[in-house]
Order: structure tokens, then C-alpha cells, then sequence
């Protein structure tokens, strides 16, 4: 440092401290404003980043709870879909149930109609046959008691004495 010192010389000083002033007033008029300008530009650059950035998270956050909203509606329109669907399978199983048995009872009413008209059927049959065969019997019968004198002038009695006392 002392060389430094010694050595000083105060022309070379000067032509340095002119070339200095120099190079400071051309890199100002030159080189300065383009530069700070770019500096600005890019400050103002990168805030218009961070607010259109700031303003992305904020639509981020409303579309988020947005999205929320609606799969909450979806979800309760679902469930709603969902329970009219039940109510109306259980109608439709309640009224399948009723149509049943009232179709069944219906089956049992004819039913119960054919019985009772082949019964009525069987019963008239059934007295036509004995009829029929009563006729049958008392003709033989009346055959053989009219085919003797005696039985016959018997036979007309008693039915004249029946008729009498009635």
C-alpha cells in the first residue's frame, strides 16, 4: 500500500477521474434509462404476474366451492331420485300385493260359483235319478200288484181312503 502512495501521480488521477465522469455521463444518457426502463417493465411485469396470479387462486377457490355446491346438489338430487325411486317401487309392490289379492279373491268367488252351480247340478241329477228310479220301482211295484185282481181292488181302496182323509 505505501508503493501505492508513492508512486501516486496526480495527472493520471485526473485524466481517470475525467474518463470516469466520462463513461458516467454516456452510460446515463445511453445505457441508464433503457436500462432502468427494462428494470421497470419488468417490475411491473412480474406484479401483473403476481396479481393475475392472486386473481387465478381467488377464481381457483370460487370455482372450487363452487364445484362443491354443485356435487352437493347433485348429491342430494341423487339421493332424492333415489328415495322417490323406493317410494314409488314400493307402491308398485303394494299395489301389485292389492291387484294379487283381489284377483285372488276374485278366482276364489268364481270359484266358489262353479262349486256351488255343479253342487245345485249334482243335486238335481241326483233327484232326477231318484226320481227316475223311484218311477221305475213303483212301476214294477204297481205291475205286479196290478197283474192280480185281488191286490188291485186292494190298492184302489187304500188310495180311496188316503184320499178321503186328507
Amino acid at each position: 500500500m505505501e508503493k501505492l502512495i508513492n508512486d501516486f501521480s496526480f495527472g493520471l488521477f485526473f485524466w481517470q477521474f475525467i474518463i470516469l465522469l466520462v463513461v458516467v455521463f454516456v452510460l446515463g444518457k445511453f445505457a441508464w434509462k433503457p436500462i432502468v426502463n427494462a428494470l421497470e417493465a419488468r417490475e411491473a411485469g412480474i406484479t401483473d404476474a403476481l396479481a393475475a396470479a392472486e386473481n387465478a387462486k381467488r377464481e381457483m377457490a370460487n370455482l372450487k366451492a363452487d364445484n362443491e355446491k354443485l356435487l352437493a346438489e347433485a348429491r342430494a338430487e341423487r339421493d332424492a331420485l333415489l328415495k322417490e325411486a323406493r317410494e314409488i317401487k314400493e307402491q308398485m309392490i303394494a299395489d301389485a300385493k292389492v291387484e294379487a289379492e283381489a284377483h285372488g279373491e276374485k278366482l276364489i268367488a268364481q270359484a266358489k260359483a262353479v262349486i256351488e252351480s255343479e253342487k245345485a247340478a249334482a243335486v238335481i241329477d241326483l233327484k232326477n235319478q231318484v226320481s227316475s228310479i223311484s218311477i221305475e220301482i213303483a212301476e214294477r211295484l204297481l205291475k205286479d200288484q196290478l197283474a192280480n185282481k185281488e191286490a188291485q181292488s186292494k190298492l184302489v181302496e187304500k188310495m180311496l181312503d188316503e184320499v178321503k182323509l186328507n
